[in-house]
């Protein structure tokens, strides 16, 4: 699975794109940010408020718990505002 990591996600974690093998427990985007936050200190930086984070699984706009274990890449990114 594609990982993609947007503003200061993309900051703390170090990366702005990765491919990992999904964790068999890994089943929602809530799932995969706490075990992503079990990495290193950025990415628990980067995921220590994890309601705050919005996620799209193939492009679309998904809730944290929704299930992402069909997804081909999943994109993390904060709040947007618009203006």
């Amino acid at each position: 699975m594609k990982v993609l990591y947007f503003a200061w996600l993309r900051e703390r974690t170090g990366t702005a794109e990765e491919q990992i093998e999904l964790p068999e427990a890994v089943k929602t985007g809530m799932d995969l940010m706490l075990w992503l936050k079990q990495r290193d200190e950025g990415y628990d930086y980067a995921f220590e408020d994890p309601d705050l984070i919005r996620i799209a699984a193939d492009q679309e706009h998904v809730e944290a718990d929704a299930d992402i274990t069909q997804a081909r890449e999943v994109a993390f990114f904060p709040p947007m505002t618009g203006g």
